[in-house]
């Protein structure tokens, strides 16, 4: 199935701030997207006050932890977590550069999904740039394995995703979601999945440090007895699988710049996902770098020509 390439690259048209909890932390943190000059690629800035602590551009080298998010970095005191739906979002959209000043240690949760930042985005306009946008086009498949877990990425011609889980729980059980990602898929089909985790793992995630800010407002929390606590239910009757794709997009959106191809996973993760990316990155045979011609704002993606890309 054929899809739509943008031309050139993108970023945003004016700043725009938001602010929430760290669903980890559970410290109050703000961000600000700031727009950013062609090939600056997404970059991410720790700032206290005024005084820059880190800045890290986001891409697959840049990872650090992978345990329950997404983290930029290697050390505590200078990284950024839980930037997965940030990226997700960031990706969906189209956006190629920007730089994204964070006053905190990780991401504001917001409601446990990337709705937030797309309405943000768009409500500050997206802006196209004098320059062409590169692509990494999938030429081979590259697959890894761990345990009954795997991912892969194949040749495809559009942007694909197909994730499955398959939790030993009656609720979750074994769900599937498959689809090419396209500004409109996203925003209705994934965008507003959020976050889940069981309450058996509370006291053990506390203990841990993690997931202090976690809530009924940021998260859907199942019950010992299988049920969702949550009053409001679930947004999506899959609502489990469509969040796993959401992490997904925006974990595979540290390739730096958008792949055509098909990504698939099974029983997957932030882990995984990284490790696939890596495994790609690593191999150039797998991939080529290409650009799409600037004769028309949208092509197909037959039409891309590989560069000599760095």
């Amino acid at each position: 199935m054929g899809i739509g390439l943008l031309g050139f690259q993108t970023t945003i048209a004016n700043s725009v701030t938001l602010g929430g909890t760290g669903v980890h932390s559970g410290a109050e943190v703000a961000i600000t997207f700031h727009p950013a000059e062609p090939d600056s690629g997404i970059v991410f800035q720790r700032v206290d006050g005024e005084r820059t602590i880190s800045e890290f551009r986001a891409v697959s080298s840049q990872v650090g932890n992978t345990d329950l998010c997404t983290v930029l970095g290697f050390s505590s005191s200078t990284s950024i977590a839980t930037i997965e739906h940030v990226m997700a979002a960031i990706y969906a959209l189209g956006l190629d550069n920007l730089l994204i000043e964070v006053q905190g240690a990780e991401m504001p949760i917001m409601d446990g999904s990337s709705a937030p930042f797309i309405e943000a985005i768009e409500q500050t306009g997206i802006k196209a740039l004098a320059v062409k946008r590169r692509y990494i086009r999938i030429l081979k498949p590259v697959r890894i394995e761990s345990g009954p877990s795997w991912s892969e990425f194949t040749p495809y011609d559009g942007m694909r995703f197909e994730v499955e889980i398959d939790f030993d729980c009656p609720l979750i059980g074994r769900q599937a979601w498959k689809g090419d990602i396209t500004p409109s898929v996203f925003k209705t089909e994934l965008s507003r999945a959020r976050t889940f985790g069981f309450m058996r793992d509370v006291e053990r995630m506390w203990a841990a440090g993690r997931g202090l800010g976690s809530s009924l407002e940021n998260s859907v929390v199942i019950a010992d007895d299988n049920t969702v606590i949550n009053i409001e239910g679930l947004r999506y009757t899959d609502e489990f699988v469509r969040h796993k794709t959401l992490d997904a997009v925006g974990d595979l959106a540290l390739a730096g710049t958008p792949f055509i191809g098909c990504y698939r996973s099974y029983r997957g993760g932030h882990k995984m996902n990284a490790n696939a990316l890596k495994a790609l990155m690593s191999d150039p045979t797998a991939y080529e770098i290409v650009e799409t011609p600037t004769r028309r704002q949208r092509v197909g993606p037959r039409e891309v020509v590989a560069v000599n890309a760095p």
